[in-house]
């Protein structure tokens, strides 16, 4: 049997009016919403519809919103009987993957990320650093160019096959990227974000995230197997997944393998649930010569559409 799977973005998908119209039309987005703001101690609806986006851009505000959207989505689909056979995220996805599996309530996710993103942001003030997209050179030749760079500088997320995002101190990316365009790279350019994700210089927030897993977080039972950034394999035993999941802001994203460790396993249909449509095209990079279905439920409009389209189907 073909299967289903559910994948959550992460930062850097963020837009202003994010779930507004979602919230409009259902009580249990509001309800959820409301959650999330008592939680946070501040008004996360307000943020994600009307920003500003300098605001909602920051690391402290923008990963409880997208985490927000993904969960709102996914527990829309939830109440009309969609379940995916198996779910992954792309970093901060992780933990919307693992609530869409049952394995973490929202409000725990939510106090977790809570913390987390309140310290990555500290980590970004205390130790700026930037990164940078790599197309057109595998990874093996992107560690071998940086071995000969000055300076923190590392592989961060691992995209697609054609794409990795390196991560350090903002001088060493920028004479990386210089020097990886002279090694072959297609491309090689800094990417507007608030700091170097996945590299040494969250080293602090690493330690504080994982301290909090490791006392503090209930993993419970999962309903399907999620597959973990840390291994790129599919994990269903609580115990496991919370030893990778304190690892993963000091480890780097490995995207690709999860698709294609998804595809071999069987899944067929991948649906990015939440804001933006960065993993659809992550997706379609890796999966070049495949049959997978890849789309998105993002807006209201995306939401009925996925609805009419399974039910008919069906």
């Amino acid at each position: 049997m073909n299967k289903i799977a559910f994948i959550f973005p992460g930062q850097a998908s963020q837009y202003v009016g994010m779930a507004g119209d979602i919230y409009d039309e259902f009580d249990q987005v509001k309800e959820l919403f409301e959650k999330a703001s008592n939680i946070l101690e501040y008004d996360l609806a307000d943020v994600c519809f009307n920003g500003p986006e300098e605001k909602l851009t920051r690391t402290a505000y923008t990963q409880p919103a997208v985490f927000a959207h993904s969960c709102a989505m996914n527990s829309m689909l939830r109440e009309y009987g969609f379940a995916p056979q198996a779910a992954a995220g792309h970093s901060l996805g992780e933990y919307s993957a693992l609530v869409c599996a049952g394995a973490m309530s929202f409000e725990s996710a939510m106090r977790a990320i809570a913390i987390r993103s309140k310290a990555m942001q500290q980590d970004c003030n205390d130790n700026p650093g930037t990164m940078a997209a790599v197309l057109g050179l595998d990874l093996e030749r992107i560690e071998a160019v940086l071995k000969g760079i000055s300076g923190i500088v590392v592989p961060a997320n691992l995209n697609s096959p054609g794409q990795v995002v390196i991560a350090g101190e903002t001088a060493a990316v920028n004479d990386a990227c210089e020097r990886l365009k002279e090694a072959g790279a297609k491309r090689a350019m800094p990417i507007p974000v608030g700091g170097a994700y996945h590299s040494p210089l969250m080293n602090n927030s690493s330690k504080i995230v994982a301290r909090y897993i490791n006392e503090e977080l209930a993993i419970s039972d999962f309903d399907c197997p999620v597959y973990s950034n840390v291994s790129a394999c599919s994990i269903s035993d609580p115990a496991e997944y919370k030893s990778l999941l304190s690892r993963q802001i000091s480890s780097p994203v490995l995207w690709y393998p999860i698709v294609e460790n998804m595809y071999r396993d069987g899944v067929r249909s991948f649906v990015e649930i939440g804001p933006g449509k960065v993993l659809q095209g992550l997706v379609k990079k890796t999966l070049k010569d495949g049959d997978a279905e890849i789309i998105g439920v993002d807006t209201l409009e995306q939401f009925d559409n996925f609805l009419k389209e399974k039910m008919v189907s069906a």
